[in-house]
């Protein structure tokens, strides 16, 4: 039989709980809504506001209505219009833009000539390609078509004397001839990418970054819980001594979670390393370290290790979905995006990525791994500092 009154009584215990540990109250309170915002803001839309450039080497009135129809449409955010080619491609190479635009010099000339439009595109976003990339031929097809149209009515209307059948004709033969007049090349820099290897870059560090984590907790918060922890410091032995200690102990686990990662990446789903093995796990390791530091930090003062998880939750998980592993970061919310750039894992997504997918060598994503090694040494001094030795 329940007896009612202790039952409250456990009800109201668990409640005091939560007061007695801050963390946990306002991870249970603040977590569902930055998770609801991010799967409603973040996740939730079409890919928008995509960064391109765009070339125009040409005036007319064709340029005029090209131009105006790509910064009307909602899937591009023109960054640039220039008429240097070369600057164009040098943004899609650096990723600064996920695409080029390039109008030829000759694309107001007379519109019974060939024009060859090309679409210089980053392929490595791979969802981006797959809206980028219908969209364009959309545009080029109804500007074929709009200028067709008009052509055929100038040509019927400057026509004399002649047969229904005959104008007719002439009317489809306009439109058939502009139609085949623009021709869009389409050049995938890096080729047809697949989602899964645009995926896995981003899934790895994402694997790395949740193990660093939560093994931290389990190392340091969890063996403040137990008393481990207390009798280690009853031996002559330097904070700096132990936390070091756990530092190789958990890179030494990361490396071989890296090393089995990647394996089964390639092994089961064919994944792409174009940079090579070596600087992609340099990357994860460099990446692991920042993690390490992070787990540190927020275990300095955690009393128990469902504490540190409740403290971790709020950080971990919103990071998920910011850091642009499932979707581009530049399709987010403004807010979002900002969010991101100061979340270590979008930098070490963007330097998996640019080995595995691009090719590209450790000297390329310089700026990436100098800002994960600023995180690592902040998140390791303040962990240092914070540091809680009286257990």
């Amino acid at each position: 039989m329940v007896e009612t009154k202790k039952l409250m009584w456990m009800v109201k215990k668990e409640w005091l709980s939560l007061k007695r540990h801050p963390s946990r109250l306002i991870s249970i309170l603040v977590f569902p809504i930055i998770m609801i915002l991010l799967f409603g803001y973040g996740m939730g839309g079409d890919l928008s506001d995509l960064p391109i450039v765009v070339v125009s080497q040409s005036n007319g009135d064709l340029t005029d209505m090209t131009l105006e129809t790509i910064k009307t449409n909602d899937i591009y955010h023109v960054v640039k219009i220039t008429n240097n080619v070369n600057e164009a491609k040098d943004m899609v190479d650096k990723g600064d833009v996920k695409a080029a635009i390039i109008l030829p010099s000759d694309y107001d000339s007379d519109t019974s000539q060939q024009k060859s439009v090309t679409f210089y595109l980053d392929s490595s976003d791979q969802m981006a390609t797959q809206s980028l990339v219908p969209t364009t031929q959309a545009i080029f097809s109804q500007i074929s078509l709009e200028q067709a149209s008009a052509m055929a009515t100038q040509s019927t209307n400057s026509t004399i004397a002649v047969e229904d059948a005959d104008t007719e004709n002439s009317l489809s033969s306009s439109i058939n001839s502009f139609k085949s007049s623009i021709t869009l090349h389409i050049n995938k820099i890096y080729g047809d990418i697949k989602y899964i290897d645009f995926l896995v870059p981003a899934v790895l560090g994402m694997t790395v970054m949740m193990s660093c984590m939560m093994g931290m907790g389990a190392s340091i918060a969890g063996e403040r819980e137990t008393g481990e922890l207390a009798r280690l410091f009853m031996t002559p032995t330097s904070v700096a001594t132990v936390i070091g200690g756990k530092i190789l102990g958990k890179l030494s686990v990361e490396f071989l979670r890296a090393m089995i990662l990647l394996s089964a990446a390639i092994l089961l789903f064919g994944a792409t390393v174009n940079g090579g093995i070596l600087p992609t796990i340099i990357v994860l390791i460099i990446g692991a370290l920042c993690f390490v530091g992070f787990g540190i930090m927020m275990s300095a003062r955690a009393s128990t290790q469902e504490d540190y998880s409740q403290m971790v939750m709020p950080f971990s998980m919103p990071m998920m979905f910011v850091s642009g592993v499932f979707y581009p970061v530049e399709t987010m919310p403004w807010i979002f995006q900002q969010i991101a750039y100061i979340c270590p894992l979008t930098y070490l997504n963007d330097a998996m990525r640019a080995i595995m997918l691009k090719g590209q060598t450790l000297g390329d994503v310089w700026f990436e791994l100098l800002v994960l090694i600023g995180f690592t040494i902040f998140f390791f001094a303040l962990g240092v500092k914070r540091f809680n030795r009286d257990v």
